[in-house]
């Protein structure tokens, strides 16, 4: 499995958080589409189809 960089990790960890995309572009002073980007590529590296999964991933990894 592909390790995540650190700002994947930053945002799947605010999404588990239940954090939106919004939420997070705010605190990390980007787009919401950036936000957005860095999910998708953590998704993919992670295997997960749904945010559910990117969440449980987020959870496993501690």
């Amino acid at each position: 499995m592909p390790a995540l960089t650190l700002r994947e990790r930053e945002v799947a960890d605010a999404v588990a958080r239940g954090l939106t995309s919004k939420q997070i572009a705010r605190a990390f002073d980007v787009s919401p589409r950036t936000v957005e980007k860095h999910r998708e590529n953590a998704m993919r590296k992670l295997g997960a189809i749904s945010l559910s999964q990117l969440i449980q991933a987020v959870w496993e990894m501690g």
